[in-house]
């Protein structure tokens, strides 16, 4: 393990049941480093981000984060100590407004002394279309607005890694564009680190960020961003489809 690493993943195996999904699995994460993972509908991918965030158990292996071992912790002690989430299907509350969704980690945690003016002003300057409907329910919103608000969710407690799994999906190319320029944006000026789990060949060459296969829930091949830096080489590569 690389004393460097800010997450570190280790021969992970978890799943339903008495079904394993995900099979001795190992990666690593640095500060600032985006790394995709792909591989088609099934494959175990969703299972590793859930384990990952502390809500599926490991049956076998260790998870570490700045070298400490939190495989045994909640998903709320990971989310503390700087473990962000945006899950697949974005999970928006309808009924509330884009700012209250904005707002809910304050609320969940009951940190009503959380000075967010700030930290909504830094949101609001990366996610604009957001500010001009903060007082609309989150239902009004398009798919690619709600992926916008549902990162900005995540955001809010300034966590220094963030688990995206599946941002493009459903949304137009434009907006899919729109959100890889912006986790660049936030990778290079603020040090913020992601695992990008992703089918869509545009982000994941927008990317330009290593790349792993997963396969039956194993990993199969890992490519380096410039091997991937083009949506022709990735396509190519990764065996996937645009």
């Amino acid at each position: 393990m690389d004393k460097n690493d800010l997450l570190n993943i280790q021969n992970i195996s978890s799943g339903y049941g008495s079904t394993i999904i995900v099979n001795n699995f190992s990666f690593s994460v640095k500060i600032g480093q985006i790394l995709a993972i792909t591989g088609s509908n099934g494959m175990g991918k969703t299972t590793l981000m859930k384990t990952i965030m502390g809500l599926l158990d490991a049956r076998e292996g260790k998870i570490f984060y700045k070298n400490n071992d939190i495989t045994a912790r909640s998903s709320d002690f990971r989310s503390k100590l700087g473990i962000g989430y945006v899950p697949q299907g974005r999970e928006i509350f309808s009924s509330l407004t884009v700012e209250q969704n904005i707002m809910l980690p304050i609320y969940t945690r009951k940190k009503l002394d959380f000075n967010s003016n700030e930290k909504l002003k830094e949101i609001y300057s990366l996610f604009p279309i957001l500010e001009e409907k903060r007082h609309m329910n989150g239902s009004s919103l398009s798919g690619g607005q709600q992926q916008q608000l549902a990162i900005a969710r995540a955001l809010i407690f300034d966590p220094e890694i963030i688990i995206l799994d599946e941002p493009a999906e459903g949304i137009q190319p434009s907006i899919v564009t729109f959100i890889g320029k912006t986790l660049i944006d936030l990778s290079k000026k603020l040090g913020k680190a992601f695992i990008v789990v992703e089918q869509n060949i545009s982000l994941i060459s927008q990317l330009n960020s290593d790349c792993l296969l997963m396969e039956k829930g194993v990993l199969t091949k890992k490519l380096i961003a410039s091997e991937i830096n083009s949506v022709e080489k990735a396509r190519d590569l990764l065996s996937l489809h645009n």
